[in-house]
Protein backbone atom coordinates (compact mmCIF):
# COMPACT_ATOMS: atom_id res chain seq x y z
CA UNK A 1 0.00 0.00 0.00
CA UNK A 2 1.43 3.37 -1.05
CA UNK A 3 1.66 6.29 1.14
CA UNK A 4 1.65 9.59 -0.25
CA UNK A 5 4.06 12.27 1.53
CA UNK A 6 3.51 16.05 1.08
CA UNK A 7 7.07 18.23 1.70
CA UNK A 8 6.83 21.39 2.64
CA UNK A 9 9.85 22.93 1.99
CA UNK A 10 12.55 21.59 -0.08
CA UNK A 11 15.90 22.76 1.72
CA UNK A 12 18.42 21.15 3.87
CA UNK A 13 16.20 19.35 5.54
CA UNK A 14 13.73 18.87 3.07
CA UNK A 15 16.25 17.41 0.59
CA UNK A 16 17.39 14.89 2.92
CA UNK A 17 14.18 13.42 2.96
CA UNK A 18 13.34 13.79 -0.29
CA UNK A 19 16.72 11.46 -0.72
CA UNK A 20 15.86 8.77 1.52
CA UNK A 21 12.53 8.48 0.42
CA UNK A 22 14.03 8.62 -3.27
CA UNK A 23 16.61 5.16 -2.44
CA UNK A 24 15.00 3.11 -0.41
CA UNK A 25 16.94 0.21 -1.18
CA UNK A 26 18.95 -1.43 1.77
CA UNK A 27 16.39 0.72 4.05
CA UNK A 28 13.63 -0.61 6.25
CA UNK A 29 11.16 -2.27 3.90
CA UNK A 30 8.06 0.40 4.62
CA UNK A 31 10.22 3.25 3.10
CA UNK A 32 9.63 1.13 -0.66
CA UNK A 33 5.85 2.44 0.54
CA UNK A 34 6.19 5.65 0.64
CA UNK A 35 6.02 8.12 -2.54
CA UNK A 36 7.04 11.74 -2.72
CA UNK A 37 3.50 12.76 -4.44
CA UNK A 38 3.65 16.80 -3.76
CA UNK A 39 6.73 19.24 -3.01
CA UNK A 40 6.33 22.91 -2.18
CA UNK A 41 9.01 24.93 -2.44
CA UNK A 42 9.32 29.00 -2.78
CA UNK A 43 11.24 29.45 -6.35
CA UNK A 44 10.11 26.42 -9.17
CA UNK A 45 13.39 27.49 -11.21
CA UNK A 46 16.10 27.27 -8.78
CA UNK A 47 18.41 24.53 -8.64
CA UNK A 48 17.90 21.65 -6.55
CA UNK A 49 20.33 19.20 -4.78
CA UNK A 50 17.71 16.13 -5.49
CA UNK A 51 16.64 15.52 -8.84
CA UNK A 52 12.43 15.23 -8.94
CA UNK A 53 9.96 15.07 -11.67
CA UNK A 54 8.72 18.86 -12.20
CA UNK A 55 5.16 17.28 -12.12
CA UNK A 56 5.33 17.17 -8.21
CA UNK A 57 6.42 20.81 -7.52
CA UNK A 58 4.60 23.78 -6.80
CA UNK A 59 5.22 26.86 -4.87
CA UNK A 60 1.89 26.86 -3.10
CA UNK A 61 2.35 25.03 -0.06
CA UNK A 62 -1.34 24.79 0.53
CA UNK A 63 -1.91 22.59 -2.44
CA UNK A 64 0.24 19.72 -0.61
CA UNK A 65 -1.91 20.54 2.23
CA UNK A 66 -4.97 20.04 0.24
CA UNK A 67 -3.52 17.41 -2.60
CA UNK A 68 -5.93 13.98 -1.93
CA UNK A 69 -2.67 11.62 -3.18
CA UNK A 70 -0.86 13.23 0.20
CA UNK A 71 -1.49 11.13 3.54
CA UNK A 72 1.17 12.78 5.46
CA UNK A 73 2.55 16.21 5.54
CA UNK A 74 5.69 16.83 6.49
CA UNK A 75 6.58 20.53 7.57
CA UNK A 76 10.21 21.50 7.11
CA UNK A 77 10.39 25.14 5.76
CA UNK A 78 10.56 26.61 9.30
CA UNK A 79 9.43 29.64 10.62
CA UNK A 80 6.42 30.51 12.33
CA UNK A 81 4.25 31.53 9.40
CA UNK A 82 3.27 29.97 7.36
CA UNK A 83 4.18 26.75 8.97
CA UNK A 84 1.68 27.21 11.99
CA UNK A 85 -1.57 27.91 9.92
CA UNK A 86 0.01 24.70 7.35
CA UNK A 87 -0.04 22.28 10.55
CA UNK A 88 -3.28 23.18 11.63
CA UNK A 89 -4.85 22.93 8.23
CA UNK A 90 -3.34 19.59 7.75
CA UNK A 91 -4.65 18.58 10.92
CA UNK A 92 -8.12 19.89 10.12
CA UNK A 93 -8.02 17.66 6.65
CA UNK A 94 -7.30 14.66 9.09
CA UNK A 95 -3.50 14.60 8.27
CA UNK A 96 -1.19 13.17 10.25
CA UNK A 97 1.85 15.82 10.49
CA UNK A 98 5.40 15.34 11.13
CA UNK A 99 7.40 18.25 11.60
CA UNK A 100 11.23 19.67 12.68
CA UNK A 101 9.66 22.97 13.31
CA UNK A 102 11.23 23.39 17.09
CA UNK A 103 10.04 27.08 16.78
CA UNK A 104 6.40 26.50 16.10
CA UNK A 105 6.25 23.81 18.74
CA UNK A 106 7.53 25.73 21.27
CA UNK A 107 4.99 28.44 20.84
CA UNK A 108 2.19 26.60 19.70
CA UNK A 109 2.15 23.03 20.97
CA UNK A 110 -0.73 23.52 23.11
CA UNK A 111 -2.86 24.69 20.12
CA UNK A 112 -1.55 22.13 17.70
CA UNK A 113 -2.09 19.45 20.81
CA UNK A 114 -5.86 20.49 21.44
CA UNK A 115 -6.41 20.44 16.75
CA UNK A 116 -4.87 17.52 16.79
CA UNK A 117 -6.94 15.65 20.02
CA UNK A 118 -9.65 16.94 18.36
CA UNK A 119 -9.26 15.43 15.17
CA UNK A 120 -7.79 12.24 16.24
CA UNK A 121 -4.20 12.21 14.10
CA UNK A 122 -0.92 12.27 14.60
CA UNK A 123 1.97 15.28 15.56
CA UNK A 124 5.48 13.61 15.61
CA UNK A 125 8.52 16.06 16.17
CA UNK A 126 11.37 13.92 16.79
CA UNK A 127 13.30 16.07 14.43
CA UNK A 128 12.40 19.34 16.16
CA UNK A 129 14.99 18.72 18.88
CA UNK A 130 18.93 16.98 18.76
CA UNK A 131 18.62 16.77 15.27
CA UNK A 132 19.45 12.71 14.27
CA UNK A 133 19.26 11.71 18.21
CA UNK A 134 16.60 10.05 19.14
CA UNK A 135 15.37 11.86 22.74
CA UNK A 136 11.68 12.47 22.16
CA UNK A 137 10.34 8.78 22.10
CA UNK A 138 12.25 8.07 24.88
CA UNK A 139 10.91 10.75 27.23
CA UNK A 140 7.40 10.12 26.38
CA UNK A 141 7.93 6.21 26.78
CA UNK A 142 11.11 4.83 27.31
CA UNK A 143 11.72 6.79 30.52
CA UNK A 144 8.09 7.44 30.97
CA UNK A 145 7.64 5.62 34.01
CA UNK A 146 10.48 7.80 35.63
CA UNK A 147 10.15 10.71 38.12
CA UNK A 148 12.23 13.09 36.32
CA UNK A 149 14.46 15.67 38.32
CA UNK A 150 16.46 17.40 35.57
CA UNK A 151 17.38 17.82 31.83
CA UNK A 152 20.09 19.50 30.77
CA UNK A 153 21.85 20.09 27.20
CA UNK A 154 23.83 20.48 24.95
CA UNK A 155 21.47 21.61 21.51
CA UNK A 156 23.05 23.85 19.61
CA UNK A 157 25.48 22.64 17.33
CA UNK A 158 26.65 26.28 16.26
CA UNK A 159 27.33 27.50 19.56
CA UNK A 160 28.77 24.33 20.78
CA UNK A 161 31.48 24.51 17.66
CA UNK A 162 32.20 28.27 18.30
CA UNK A 163 33.08 27.08 22.03
CA UNK A 164 34.97 23.98 21.32
CA UNK A 165 37.49 26.47 19.04
CA UNK A 166 37.70 28.66 21.56
CA UNK A 167 38.45 26.35 24.31
CA UNK A 168 40.94 24.19 22.19
CA UNK A 169 42.73 27.59 20.46
CA UNK A 170 42.44 30.40 22.46
CA UNK A 171 40.90 31.75 19.57
CA UNK A 172 38.08 35.33 20.07
CA UNK A 173 34.55 34.76 19.46
CA UNK A 174 34.04 37.10 16.55
CA UNK A 175 37.11 35.35 15.05
CA UNK A 176 35.58 31.58 15.63
CA UNK A 177 31.80 32.68 14.35
CA UNK A 178 33.53 33.82 10.99
CA UNK A 179 34.54 30.80 10.21
CA UNK A 180 31.74 28.85 11.46
CA UNK A 181 29.88 30.87 8.61
CA UNK A 182 32.18 29.99 6.40
CA UNK A 183 31.88 26.39 6.88
CA UNK A 184 28.42 26.62 7.17
CA UNK A 185 27.65 25.86 10.71
CA UNK A 186 26.20 28.86 11.46
CA UNK A 187 23.52 30.82 9.43
CA UNK A 188 24.52 34.54 7.94
CA UNK A 189 22.35 36.27 10.69
CA UNK A 190 23.69 33.61 14.07
CA UNK A 191 21.01 35.36 16.22
CA UNK A 192 18.91 32.52 16.66
CA UNK A 193 21.90 30.18 17.86
CA UNK A 194 24.82 32.34 19.74
CA UNK A 195 22.01 34.04 21.79
CA UNK A 196 20.40 31.19 22.61
CA UNK A 197 17.18 31.28 20.94
CA UNK A 198 17.24 28.17 18.88
CA UNK A 199 18.14 26.19 22.64
CA UNK A 200 15.37 27.96 24.94
CA UNK A 201 13.10 26.71 21.89
CA UNK A 202 14.06 22.94 22.18
CA UNK A 203 14.19 23.27 26.18
CA UNK A 204 10.51 24.04 26.22
CA UNK A 205 10.20 21.12 24.25
CA UNK A 206 11.56 18.76 26.43
CA UNK A 207 10.13 20.32 29.50
CA UNK A 208 6.68 19.22 28.04
CA UNK A 209 7.84 16.34 27.73
CA UNK A 210 9.69 15.03 30.80
CA UNK A 211 7.13 17.52 33.57
CA UNK A 212 4.19 16.90 31.81
CA UNK A 213 3.12 20.49 31.07
CA UNK A 214 3.77 23.36 28.99
CA UNK A 215 5.39 26.02 29.67
CA UNK A 216 5.36 29.87 28.59
CA UNK A 217 8.82 29.40 26.20
CA UNK A 218 9.15 33.69 26.49
CA UNK A 219 9.48 33.82 30.05
CA UNK A 220 12.46 31.05 30.05
CA UNK A 221 15.30 33.53 31.04
CA UNK A 222 18.11 32.45 28.41
CA UNK A 223 21.97 34.08 27.80
CA UNK A 224 23.16 33.61 24.35
CA UNK A 225 27.80 33.29 24.41
CA UNK A 226 27.96 36.33 21.99
CA UNK A 227 29.33 38.55 25.00
CA UNK A 228 31.06 36.18 26.01
CA UNK A 229 34.80 36.94 26.64
CA UNK A 230 37.44 34.29 25.69
CA UNK A 231 39.56 35.18 28.96
CA UNK A 232 36.60 33.59 30.90
CA UNK A 233 36.61 30.53 28.78
CA UNK A 234 40.62 29.88 29.75
CA UNK A 235 40.01 31.01 33.17
CA UNK A 236 37.53 28.49 33.99
CA UNK A 237 40.02 25.24 32.03
CA UNK A 238 42.81 26.89 34.23
CA UNK A 239 40.47 26.12 37.47
CA UNK A 240 39.47 22.30 36.32
CA UNK A 241 36.16 23.21 34.01
CA UNK A 242 34.79 23.73 30.55
CA UNK A 243 31.94 26.77 28.99
CA UNK A 244 29.23 24.98 27.21
CA UNK A 245 25.82 27.12 26.21
CA UNK A 246 23.85 24.73 28.69
CA UNK A 247 19.92 24.25 28.27
CA UNK A 248 18.39 23.44 31.83
CA UNK A 249 15.13 21.76 33.01
CA UNK A 250 15.29 21.17 37.10
CA UNK A 251 12.28 19.68 39.26
CA UNK A 252 11.37 22.58 41.58
CA UNK A 253 8.86 21.00 43.62
CA UNK A 254 4.83 21.02 43.93
CA UNK A 255 3.19 24.55 45.01
CA UNK A 256 0.31 24.93 47.06
CA UNK A 257 -2.42 25.14 44.38
CA UNK A 258 -0.48 21.22 42.73
CA UNK A 259 1.45 22.93 39.85
CA UNK A 260 4.94 21.65 39.02
CA UNK A 261 7.56 24.18 39.91
CA UNK A 262 9.95 24.42 37.16
CA UNK A 263 14.03 26.01 36.88
CA UNK A 264 14.37 26.49 33.16
CA UNK A 265 17.28 28.72 31.68
CA UNK A 266 19.23 28.91 28.92
CA UNK A 267 23.13 30.12 29.46
CA UNK A 268 26.66 29.70 29.28
CA UNK A 269 27.53 27.54 31.86
CA UNK A 270 30.49 26.16 33.57
CA UNK A 271 31.08 22.53 33.65
CA UNK A 272 33.58 20.18 35.53
CA UNK A 273 35.35 18.86 33.27
CA UNK A 274 34.76 14.98 34.38
CA UNK A 275 30.39 16.12 33.85
CA UNK A 276 29.09 13.99 30.97
CA UNK A 277 28.30 17.05 29.05
CA UNK A 278 32.12 18.44 29.00
CA UNK A 279 33.05 16.44 26.89
CA UNK A 280 31.00 16.85 24.05
CA UNK A 281 32.53 18.61 20.87
CA UNK A 282 32.41 20.39 17.89
CA UNK A 283 28.88 20.89 16.10
CA UNK A 284 27.68 17.53 18.41
CA UNK A 285 24.72 17.91 20.85
CA UNK A 286 23.98 15.44 24.18
CA UNK A 287 21.06 15.66 26.25
CA UNK A 288 21.45 14.26 29.92
CA UNK A 289 18.10 12.94 32.19
CA UNK A 290 18.16 12.42 35.34
CA UNK A 291 15.15 10.90 37.21
CA UNK A 292 14.23 8.20 39.66
CA UNK A 293 15.26 5.12 39.13
CA UNK A 294 16.98 5.53 36.05
CA UNK A 295 19.45 7.32 37.21
CA UNK A 296 21.84 9.41 34.72
CA UNK A 297 21.20 8.74 30.90
CA UNK A 298 22.92 10.66 28.20
CA UNK A 299 21.73 10.88 24.85
CA UNK A 300 24.92 11.72 22.12
CA UNK A 301 24.94 12.42 18.53
CA UNK A 302 25.01 15.28 15.51
CA UNK A 303 22.53 17.66 16.47
CA UNK A 304 21.56 19.80 13.04
CA UNK A 305 22.34 18.69 9.62
CA UNK A 306 20.83 17.29 6.30
CA UNK A 307 21.67 13.64 7.66
CA UNK A 308 21.10 13.58 10.98
CA UNK A 309 17.58 15.78 10.93
CA UNK A 310 16.00 14.54 8.01
CA UNK A 311 17.08 10.42 9.51
CA UNK A 312 14.83 11.78 12.28
CA UNK A 313 11.61 13.14 9.64
CA UNK A 314 11.69 10.04 7.67
CA UNK A 315 11.78 7.90 11.34
CA UNK A 316 8.72 9.33 12.73
CA UNK A 317 7.12 8.72 9.01
CA UNK A 318 7.98 5.35 9.35
CA UNK A 319 6.22 5.16 12.99
CA UNK A 320 2.62 6.96 11.27
CA UNK A 321 3.36 4.46 8.59
CA UNK A 322 3.61 1.25 10.61
CA UNK A 323 0.52 1.85 12.53
CA UNK A 324 -1.36 2.40 8.96
CA UNK A 325 0.10 -1.03 8.19
CA UNK A 326 -0.78 -2.93 11.42
CA UNK A 327 -4.49 -0.68 11.72
CA UNK A 328 -5.66 0.66 8.16
CA UNK A 329 -6.27 3.84 10.18
CA UNK A 330 -4.40 7.21 10.69
CA UNK A 331 -3.96 6.85 14.43
CA UNK A 332 -5.02 8.50 17.67
CA UNK A 333 -3.68 11.75 19.00
CA UNK A 334 0.18 10.22 20.02
CA UNK A 335 1.23 10.89 23.55
CA UNK A 336 3.53 13.34 22.15
CA UNK A 337 1.54 16.44 22.68
CA UNK A 338 -1.30 14.86 25.05
CA UNK A 339 1.80 14.98 27.47
CA UNK A 340 1.15 18.94 27.72
CA UNK A 341 -2.12 18.53 28.88
CA UNK A 342 -2.02 16.38 32.02
CA UNK A 343 -0.60 18.87 34.75
CA UNK A 344 0.17 22.25 35.36
CA UNK A 345 3.61 23.29 35.32
CA UNK A 346 4.81 26.78 35.87
CA UNK A 347 7.74 28.33 36.07
CA UNK A 348 9.84 29.42 39.76
CA UNK A 349 10.98 32.89 40.29
CA UNK A 350 14.80 32.44 39.61
CA UNK A 351 15.98 34.21 42.65
CA UNK A 352 14.49 31.57 44.82
CA UNK A 353 16.72 29.11 42.98
CA UNK A 354 19.90 27.16 44.43
CA UNK A 355 23.23 27.71 41.92
CA UNK A 356 26.45 27.98 42.06
CA UNK A 357 28.45 30.78 40.51
CA UNK A 358 31.46 31.75 38.46
CA UNK A 359 31.94 35.65 38.59
CA UNK A 360 34.93 37.79 37.50
CA UNK A 361 35.97 40.96 39.10
CA UNK A 362 37.90 43.85 37.66
CA UNK A 363 39.40 45.77 40.33
CA UNK A 364 42.28 47.75 41.75
CA UNK A 365 45.43 46.15 42.61
CA UNK A 366 45.41 46.94 46.18
CA UNK A 367 45.84 45.59 49.38
CA UNK A 368 42.16 44.25 51.06
CA UNK A 369 40.42 44.13 48.46
CA UNK A 370 39.82 40.37 48.36
CA UNK A 371 39.08 40.09 51.63
CA UNK A 372 36.80 43.15 51.26
CA UNK A 373 34.68 41.36 48.13
CA UNK A 374 34.64 38.07 50.77
CA UNK A 375 32.76 40.23 53.24
CA UNK A 376 30.58 41.35 50.98
CA UNK A 377 29.23 37.37 50.20
CA UNK A 378 29.33 36.46 53.37
CA UNK A 379 27.34 39.12 54.84
CA UNK A 380 24.55 37.30 52.31
CA UNK A 381 25.19 33.84 52.95
CA UNK A 382 27.31 33.10 49.87
CA UNK A 383 29.87 30.45 50.98
CA UNK A 384 33.21 30.64 48.15
CA UNK A 385 34.87 27.68 47.10
CA UNK A 386 37.51 29.22 45.47
CA UNK A 387 39.00 32.66 44.61
CA UNK A 388 41.74 33.42 42.21
CA UNK A 389 43.61 36.73 41.10
CA UNK A 390 44.88 36.35 38.11
CA UNK A 391 47.26 39.54 36.07
CA UNK A 392 45.33 41.51 33.93
CA UNK A 393 47.53 42.42 30.17
CA UNK A 394 45.78 45.96 30.91
CA UNK A 395 46.43 48.50 33.51
CA UNK A 396 48.94 46.89 35.91
CA UNK A 397 47.18 48.91 38.75
CA UNK A 398 44.21 46.82 37.96
CA UNK A 399 43.88 43.00 38.31
CA UNK A 400 41.28 40.25 37.48
CA UNK A 401 39.46 38.27 40.44
CA UNK A 402 37.47 34.93 39.84
CA UNK A 403 34.72 33.56 42.39
CA UNK A 404 33.42 30.28 42.33
CA UNK A 405 30.80 29.54 44.81
CA UNK A 406 28.93 27.07 46.24
CA UNK A 407 25.32 26.34 45.94
CA UNK A 408 23.61 29.93 46.80
CA UNK A 409 20.04 31.05 46.59
CA UNK A 410 20.03 33.48 43.51
CA UNK A 411 18.50 36.03 45.93
CA UNK A 412 21.25 36.61 48.23
CA UNK A 413 24.29 36.28 45.57
CA UNK A 414 22.42 38.83 43.49
CA UNK A 415 22.58 41.25 46.54
CA UNK A 416 25.89 40.04 47.28
CA UNK A 417 27.14 40.99 43.59
CA UNK A 418 25.46 44.66 43.96
CA UNK A 419 27.06 45.34 46.89
CA UNK A 420 30.58 43.74 45.41
CA UNK A 421 29.86 46.34 42.03
CA UNK A 422 29.59 49.53 45.26
CA UNK A 423 32.92 49.02 46.23
CA UNK A 424 35.00 51.49 45.22
CA UNK A 425 37.87 49.30 44.72
CA UNK A 426 35.80 47.14 41.68
CA UNK A 427 35.12 48.46 38.37
CA UNK A 428 33.26 46.55 36.73
CA UNK A 429 31.51 42.63 37.29
CA UNK A 430 32.99 41.33 33.95
CA UNK A 431 30.91 37.87 33.73
CA UNK A 432 28.26 35.81 35.78
CA UNK A 433 28.04 32.33 34.91
CA UNK A 434 26.21 29.80 36.80
CA UNK A 435 28.48 26.14 37.48
CA UNK A 436 27.44 22.63 37.85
Amino acid sequence: MTIGIGLLGLGTVGAGVAEILLTPEGRHPLVADLALKRVAVRDLNRPRPVDLPAEILCSDPEAVVNDPAVDIVVEVMGGLEPARSLILAAIAAGKPVVTANKAVIARYGEEIAEAAAKQGVYVLIEAAVGGGIPIIEPLKQSLGGNRIQRVSGIINGTTNYILSRMADEGAAYDAVLADAQRLGYAEADPAADVEGGDAADKIAILTGLAFGGSIDRAAIPTQGINSLDSCDVTYAAQLGYVVKLVAKAQYQGIDPAGSVELDVRVSPTLLPKDHPLAGVHGVNNAILVEGDPVGRVMFYGPGAGAGPTASAVVADILNIAGIRAATGASGQLDPLLAANRWRSCQLVDPGETLQRYYVRLQTGDQAGVIGRIGSCFGDQGVSIRSIVQFETSGDPADAEIVVITHEVLERNFRQALASIKALPDVNAVCACLPTL
